[in-house]
């Protein structure tokens, strides 16, 4: 199953590009070659431009304290498992103590590093960062994979709390949907949002089977899908059949 999903709001948009953001670090750091390493550190950056957002820290901040209220009020709730809340409680207050505890916006540290913001000022001009225009960072392209995984490493640690509260906050929310299977009929489905409800994030699962792309928009009031097919012109058009999937509202 292919799945997608779609935020209906700004915040949630927000922390899904940070954790995509994220991921993609990880899978370069792990590599051995320079460029994997190169683009590492341009995917640092990009973090770095995200996370300057002046609320962004308070607004993951108040969404884990939200959480952590939510949990705490299933306290003695007997279909509940108290082992299991209290999991759960505990990486919410880590996740919170440490991001609260980071002075400052994400990556804030790193701007000091004069060396680090001479290749940042020149990683998005097409060819900036040739060894004629950055020989000290094309001699660190030339080090040991070792040495370059630690600099990462090291760099990208000061991430390392905003990161961990994402990973907490989108799998609680992912968490609170339940997928049920809806129909596309002539390709098209759309449904009311039920009222005085509100859901950050949209969950469509497809079989990859039938090659079809979803077009997804949403508000506070009704969601649209609509199932399009890739033709030999390279173009989008409308599926005219019946397409099941599967479709989860998280709040």
């Amino acid at each position: 199953m292919i799945l997608y999903e779609y935020p209906f709001n700004e915040r949630t948009r927000t922390y899904l590009r940070l954790e995509h953001l994220f991921r993609r670090l990880g899978t370069l750091v792990a590599r051995d070659d320079a460029l994997d390493h190169h683009y590492a550190l341009a995917t640092i950056f990009e973090v770095m431009e995200v996370a300057a957002r002046a609320d962004l820290k308070s607004d993951v901040l108040k969404d884990l304290d939200r959480q952590r209220q939510s949990f705490s009020a299933f306290r003695g709730n007997p279909a509940i498992s108290e082992a299991v809340l209290d999991r759960v409680i505990n990486q919410i207050d880590g996740c919170f103590t440490d991001l609260n505890n980071l002075p400052g916006k994400a990556g804030q540290s790193l701007t000091e590093n004069e060396w680090l913001m001479s290749i940042r000022a020149r990683v998005g001009i097409p060819g900036g960062t040739c060894e004629f225009d950055l020989p000290s960072y094309f001699a660190w392209q030339q080090s040991s994979a070792t040495m370059r995984r630690a600099d990462l490493e090291r760099w990208s640690s000061t991430l390392g709390p905003l990161a961990q509260s994402l990973y907490l906050l989108l799998k609680l929310l992912r968490d609170a949907g339940s997928p049920q299977r809806v129909v596309a009929t002539g390709g098209q489905f759309m449904q009311n949002l039920p009222q005085g409800r509100s859901f950050n994030l949209l969950r469509l699962q497809i079989d990859p089977v039938f090659g079809l792309v979803p077009e997804i928009s949403g508000n506070r009031l009704m969601v649209s899908v609509r199932m399009m097919r890739r033709e030999a012109d390279e173009r989008l058009r409308l599926c005219a059949d019946d397409v099941a999937f599967d479709l989860s509202l998280c709040a």
